[in-house]
C-alpha cells in the first residue's frame, strides 16, 4: 500500500479496499500463480534474516523440545536413534597415522597416540563425570534437541582444574542457555551473544558464569570468550544465521498432536475396558419406592457368571454400553504421522517405529537412502566438536612431553586422523559378508576398509588374531579348514 492509498483508506476504508482490489487485479496476469494469495491458499510467506526469524522463538522451540524429550516416549526415541547412528554406542573413535619421512604409517608411535588418547579420554571434560564416548553423545543429543551446544578447550594451568592426565588439556561442555539470545549490542557488533567481525566472523562468545536456569541465577554475569577456545555446533538451514534452532522445529505440532491423540485413545481404550450397565426403564407408573438400594441410594444388582434376573419391573432390560476402542484406525494412522516425523526429523523411519516390517529389498533401499542423513550429520560433528578436540590434544601432548615424536616421524603428519563414525548396519549378514569378501578378492576394497567399516579399529583386529593364533600354537591346537563353497542351486524356468 502506497502512502496515497495510506490517506485515503484512513479517511474512507471502503475506498480503500476498492483501490487495493483494484489494483491486485491489475496485476493479477504478471508473476507466479502461487504468489496470489486468494480465498483457499493464504501463501505466508517470510523474508526475515535467519536472525530475526530465530531471535523470537528459539528458547521457546528449545523448552518445548526439551518437554517432549521429557514426556513423550516417541520423541525420546528419535533423538536415541539419530544419537546413536550420529556418533554411536562408543562415540567417534579416532585412529592415528602418524608417518615417516618414507610416506609410510609408522605403527609403533601411532600404537603410542592411541594408547595415550584412550587414557585421556576416560575423564577428558572439567566435571570428571563422563568419558569421551559418553560426551559426544550428550553434545550430540543437546545439538539435535536444542539446535545448538558450545565447547570450551581449557589448555595449560588453569585456576582450580586439575586436568586429571598427564596431558594438560580439558574440555568444557555448555548447553545453549549459557549464550543468551538477547544480548545484542550493534556497537562491538554483537548478535544474540556472539561477537563478530565485518565479515560475520565469530570472534568472541559473551557466556553467562552461571546457567540461567539454576536456581542462583541471581549471581549471573556474563563473560566474554574468545572464539579461538569455543567451538560452537548449530543446526541451521539458512546462510548467515547465529544461533541454532531444534531438528524438532518443522515436527514439533505434528508430534504434540501424536502425543494427545494416543493419550485420548489411551484414555477411551481404558474407560471401554471397564463394564458399564443400565437399566432401561419402562413407565413411571409401574415402579413403586420399595426397592432393594444400597446405602448410597442405587440400585443393586447381583452380577456374577449365569446370573438370571428375575426380578426386573415391567419394560425393563438391562444392557451394556459398548466402546469399539481402541480404534482399529489407530495404527495406520500413527504410521503415517510416524512417517511424516522421520521425514521433518532427519530419523529412519523403521527406526524411530520400531516397524520392520517389509522385504530384503525394501529395508536395504530405505537403509541406504536413510544412511545419507546420518553421515551428513556424522561429518559435521566430527568437523565442527571430535576433529577440533583432537588436534589440541595432540598439540598439547607433544609440549607437554607425552608423546615424544622419534625422529624418524614426520612432524607435519602427527594431525593425521582417521575417524570411525557408526557404519551402516548389516541387514542380511550372509549377502554383506559374501559382498565384502567379494570386493577384496577383486582388490576393489582393503581389510582395512572394510573393517573399518565395521566400526572397528584394523589393527586391534590384527594383535587379537596374532594373539589368538599364538595361543592355539602353544597349545598344538589347529585351525579347522576353511569348508568349500556350496554349489548354487540350479535354476529351472516354469512356464
Amino acid at each position: 500500500m502506497n502512502p496515497l492509498d495510506s490517506i485515503i483508506g484512513y479517511f474512507s476504508p471502503v475506498a480503500g479496499l476498492r483501490r487495493l482490489q483494484a489494483r491486485r487485479a491489475l496485476h493479477v496476469v504478471a508473476g507466479y500463480e502461487a504468489t496470489k494469495p486468494s480465498r483457499l491458499r493464504k501463501n505466508p510467506g517470510d523474508n526475515r534474516s535467519g536472525d530475526l526469524v530465530v531471535e523470537g522463538d528459539v528458547e521457546a522451540l528449545r523448552g518445548m523440545a526439551r518437554h517432549l524429550e521429557q514426556n513423550h516416549d516417541f520423541a525420546f526415541g528419535i533423538l536415541t536413534t539419530l544419537v546413536n547412528n550420529v556418533v554411536g554406542p562408543r562415540g567417534i573413535a579416532v585412529e592415528f597415522q602418524p608417518k615417516t619421512w618414507a610416506g609410510e604409517i609408522h605403527d609403533g608411535f601411532a600404537s603410542q597416540m592411541n594408547t595415550a588418547f584412550k587414557e585421556w579420554g576416560r575423564r577428558p571434560e572439567c566435571t570428571r563425570q563422563f568419558s569421551w564416548a559418553k560426551t559426544q553423545r550428550l553434545l550430540c543429543n543437546t545439538w539435535l534437541r536444542d539446535g545448538e551446544t558450545l565447547l570450551r578447550h581449557l589448555e595449560g594451568k588453569v585456576p582450580g582444574l586439575n586436568h586429571g592426565t598427564e596431558v594438560p588439556y580439558s574440555i568444557e561442555c555448555f548447553e545453549p542457555d549459557f549464550l543468551p539470545v538477547d544480548y545484542n549490542d550493534p556497537g562491538q557488533r554483537i548478535v544474540q551473544g556472539v561477537e563478530k567481525s565485518a565479515w560475520g566472523e565469530a570472534r568472541g562468545y559473551w557466556l553467562y558464569d552461571e546457567h540461567p536456569g539454576a536456581s542462583l541465577n541471581w549471581r549471573m554475569r556474563r563473560r566474554r570468550h574468545d572464539a579461538a577456545n569455543i567451538e560452537h555446533l548449530k543446526f541451521v538451514r539458512r546462510l548467515h544465521q547465529t544461533r541454532g534452532v531444534s531438528i524438532f522445529a518443522a515436527v514439533m505440532n505434528r508430534l504434540n498432536d501424536i502425543k494427545d491423540y494416543e493419550e485420548n485413545e489411551r484414555v477411551a481404550a481404558k474407560i471401554a475396558s471397564a463394564m458399564v450397565g443400565f437399566i432401561q426403564k419402562g413407565s413411571p407408573d409401574a415402579y413403586d419406592a420399595d426397592e432393594s438400594y444400597d446405602a448410597d441410594g442405587r440400585r443393586m444388582l447381583d452380577i456374577r457368571a449365569g446370573a438370571i434376573y428375575d426380578d426386573l419391573k415391567p419394560g425393563e432390560t438391562v444392557g451394556t454400553i459398548q466402546s469399539n476402542r481402541p480404534s482399529g484406525l489407530l495404527t495406520p494412522f500413527l504410521e503415517t504421522m510416524h512417517r511424516m516425523a522421520a521425514a521433518g526429523t532427519m530419523a529412519s523411519f523403521s527406526s524411530i517405529s520400531k516397524n520392520y516390517n517389509g522385504t530384503y529389498s525394501a529395508q536395504r533401499q530405505e537403509l541406504v537412502e536413510q544412511w545419507a542423513n546420518y553421515e551428513a550429520l556424522s561429518l559435521e560433528f566430527c568437523e565442527e566438536v571430535v576433529e577440533p578436540v583432537v588436534r589440541r590434544w595432540v598439540q598439547m601432548a607433544v609440549l607437554a612431553g607425552v608423546l615424544k615424536v622419534p625422529s624418524d616421524v614426520d612432524p607435519s603428519t602427527l594431525l593425521n586422523l582417521d575417524f570411525i563414525t557408526p557404519v551402516m548396519p548389516w541387514i542380511d549378514p550372509g549377502r554383506e559378508a559374501n559382498s565384502d569378501e567379494t570386493l577384496m578378492e577383486n582388490l576393489v576394497a582393503s581389510p582395512q576398509q572394510t573393517i573399518r567399516r565395521r566400526g572397528k579399529n584394523p589393527e586391534d583386529i590384527i594383535q587379537q588374531i596374532a594373539s589368538w593364533q599364538r595361543r592355539l600354537a602353544s597349545l598344538d591346537i589347529t585351525a579347522p579348514a576353511k569348508r568349500p563353497a556350496a554349489p548354487a542351486p540350479q535354476q529351472t524356468e516354469s512356464n
